[in-house]
């Protein structure tokens, strides 16, 4: 009878061993996950990288997110832009206002939850930026806002920044089509891989800088701090043209039509 019950409780113990050790492997993992916003991303490119974020996640990481691009999308929808410039922002997007930077998130953290941590980083960042010289210029802190993102599209090369700033300023100044394609590409949904046709050029969405002076109605993009800083603070020169070198990095900066003219079919471009 002894032997039996210290066999009895031994088995007893494995038992409860074995079931430990299974509710261990079975508790939730406290997982961290990552995902990235470059400058300059769009809304919808950003809605691309959580569905590519969550679909790692699943196939490598072997966790389900709550987070979802869908409910990305609609949380953005639904997002309103900070305080200090819903006044200015005569159209329902957040465009501009999310900031890009890397963010982690957990498996229960929510779309509107990840778009609140974006709103929040972009007033820290903004309050980084002066506003002095541009309101001198008469560019209310949206406009600002929207040439930073220009500006975030069309250079590559960091030294470039405030020298496209100068040529926007100063065709604004001039009463001159700011002629931005990226902001037509926006508009139209056309990505930089294709060419804009001539029927693209001839559109009259109000994102058609060639056509329409002035800024565009929102920012084409969500910039980061260099970019609003340099939108701020443009550069003291009197271009009025730029065109992409071959090298597709640097520009050639002119304030003679002329000359940006030989430079462009120099380039291989059309003028």
């Amino acid at each position: 009878m002894g032997g039996r019950r210290l066999i009895a409780i031994a088995l007893a113990g494995a038992i409860m061993c074995a079931g430990a050790a299974e509710a261990r492997v079975a508790a939730p993992p406290s997982v961290s996950l990552g995902v990235i916003f470059p400058e300059g991303w769009t809304v919808r490119e950003m809605v691309g990288r959580v569905a590519a974020v969550r679909r790692i996640a699943i196939r490598k990481r072997h966790v389900k997110p709550v987070l979802t691009a869908r409910a990305y999308a609609r949380a953005a929808a639904d997002a309103l832009p900070p305080r200090a410039f819903r006044r200015s922002v005569t159209r329902r997007t957040i465009e501009g206002f999310l900031f890009p930077s890397r963010y982690n998130f957990g498996l229960s953290t929510s779309a509107p939850d990840l778009i609140a941590l974006q709103l929040g980083e972009f007033d820290r960042q903004w309050a980084k930026v002066g506003l002095r010289v541009a309101a001198s210029h008469g560019l209310g802190p949206y406009d600002v806002l929207i040439v930073a993102s220009m500006i975030e599209r069309e250079t590559v090369v960091p030294a470039e920044r405030a020298l496209v700033s100068a040529v926007i300023y100063n065709r604004l100044a001039a009463d001159m089509p700011l002629a931005i394609d990226a902001t037509l590409r926006y508009g139209l949904g056309v990505p930089g891989t294709r060419p804009l046709t001539k029927a693209d050029l001839a559109s009259r969405t109000p994102y058609n800088t060639r056509r329409y002076k002035g800024l565009p109605p929102t920012p084409i993009g969500n910039p980061g701090l260099a970019s609003m800083r340099a939108a701020a603070h443009p550069a003291k020169v009197d271009y009025l043209y730029y065109v992409r070198k071959p090298d597709k990095l640097h520009h050639f900066f002119t304030a003679d039509a002329d000359e940006f003219c030989r430079k462009a079919r120099e380039y291989g471009y059309g003028c």
